[in-house]
């Protein structure tokens, strides 16, 4: 096997880790709609959920640490003679090994989507609390009520309802993926820094990786656009 074969592998591998992310969205955003469902966050079921994600996080792991360790292991047979490569898949297996058996349970507990998953969970039954007693208000207060949830909604990019709102972690305001991803890509093409659009924020560099899927405040436009008769 050429070293060129084994890079188109791992590129192939790669394009995986996406997927599996999309997927621990999936189960998060079901998590959202049994917690809406039942008004709780410790049903059965979310402990299922829960173990799923948490697998999702071990895979997802995994193949970071089997592209760490091809990574590491061509770059060294590269600097050495062309016998080297009949000992590659040995070198990486072991390496693999290695790294694997250095990942903890608190490593899984720690990935991004693993948090985000209870971070919604525990804000959506909080929610949920809050528009239960939100309903009990008279008409004119749920008025004040939709009217600023709508300005909440509005991505300051577009002037419209956010469609996937992703949340700025360093500042913590809110975009439209799309749109933010959009502006982002132009500005870096350009050799320039996205500043955050809202007004009066400090945040001048607003990166990709700074960005996570708010799946909270998307059920939030979901619902509101239902009962909005948007939808």
């Amino acid at each position: 096997m050429s070293l060129s074969s084994v890079q188109s592998t791992l590129s192939t591998l790669k394009s995986c880790q996406p997927d599996i992310r999309a997927c621990m969205d999936m189960v998060s955003d079901v998590a959202l709609g049994i917690v809406e469902a039942q008004g709780m966050d410790n049903s059965p079921a979310l402990k299922k959920l829960e173990e799923m994600i948490l697998e999702c996080s071990r895979l997802d792991r995994e193949i970071s640490c089997f592209v760490e360790s091809v990574d590491e292991k061509t770059a060294q047979v590269r600097r050495e003679p062309p016998e080297a490569m009949f000992h590659l898949k040995s070198s990486v297996k072991e390496r693999f090994t290695e790294l694997t058996a250095g990942v903890t349970d608190a490593d899984l507990q720690r990935h991004s989507k693993v948090v985000a998953f209870r971070d919604s969970v525990r804000r959506y039954a909080m929610q949920a609390g809050q528009t239960a007693a939100e309903n009990e208000e008279e008409e004119s207060d749920e008025d004040i009520a939709v009217t600023q949830s709508q300005t909440n909604f509005t991505c300051p990019l577009t002037q419209v309802e956010m469609v996937n709102p992703v949340k700025n972690k360093k500042c913590g305001h809110h975009y439209d993926q799309e749109a933010v991803l959009e502006m982002i890509k132009a500005k870096h093409k350009n050799k320039k820094k996205f500043r955050c659009p809202k007004v009066g924020c400090g945040n001048a560099d607003v990166q990709q990786s700074d960005l996570e899927l708010d799946l909270v405040m998307k059920r939030m436009i979901q619902n509101h656009k239902r009962q909005s008769g948007k939808t």
